[in-house]
């Protein structure tokens, strides 16, 4: 919508031309896959589609990017409608989906050259992952699992990247059910969304060729309570 002056001052346009030609889409712009917007849209790709069934409440402002007015909240709109909107005018070419994305509509990533999935509670999760890899279209799946302890929050955050070719196995179940683990109470916290998500962008910029890469690595895991960051291959 305007000019990227940011990428000019650093002498960056040229190799800002590995996002040109994309297409990305985003499944859920909760907590973690609304930061993952807030940086995809700050670079070229040429379109991003926003996949979310949910409206954006009280509760999502306080882990999402931005500061949402109090009467978009009490408005009661649609997630990927709003993020869509907010982003619209930095970014053209987001189009917003407000559905839940299913096997009914997964022709939605049809036309996508890579994929977040940032909505790690679908029923139909180990479906739409493998239909990506029938499909040979390159995707991400981010998550974390938090619990309260006595000496506060600990739990884990990860980024995993699938890509074509790649003999990762995909999960054969969805998400455990509520009330049947000890993440069922869906701790989520601002930072912890922010950094899921960034770990996601910076492995999707790896596999572009934006970031040079010594050894590739298709999961990072973050250990709060060790404060540990590892890379490595996914199993």
């Amino acid at each position: 919508m305007y000019r990227d002056t940011n990428t000019t001052r650093a002498g960056l346009t040229t190799l800002n031309k590995v996002f040109r030609g994309h297409r990305i889409a985003i499944v859920g712009v909760g907590g973690s896959g609304s930061y993952v917007l807030d940086q995809v849209a700050k670079t070229w790709v040429d379109q991003i589609d926003v996949i979310d069934g949910d409206v954006f409440e009280n509760h999502n402002a306080f882990r999402a990017p931005g500061a949402a007015a109090h009467a978009t909240l009490q408005a009661g709109r649609n997630k990927a409608e709003y993020f869509a909107e907010e982003y619209s005018r930095m970014h053209t070419g987001i189009n917003a989906h407000p559905e839940h994305l299913s096997t009914d509509n997964i022709h939605l990533l049809a036309a996508a050259t890579f994929v977040f999935l940032a909505a790690a509670d679908a029923d139909e999760r180990p479906m739409i992952m493998a239909w990506l890899r029938d499909h040979d279209i390159p995707f991400i799946d981010v998550g974390m699992g938090l619990r309260q302890v006595d000496g506060g929050l600990t739990g884990l955050v990860k980024s995993t990247t699938y890509l074509p070719g790649s003999s990762i196995s995909l999960p054969a179940k969805p998400a455990v059910a509520p009330g049947e683990d000890d993440y069922s109470t869906n701790i989520q916290v601002a930072d912890l969304n922010a950094l899921n998500a960034l770990l996601a962008v910076i492995s999707w910029k790896r596999y572009l060729g934006y970031y040079a890469t010594h050894t590739p690595a298709t999961e990072t895991v973050y250990k709060l309570y060790l404060n540990e960051l590892r890379n490595g291959d996914a199993i």
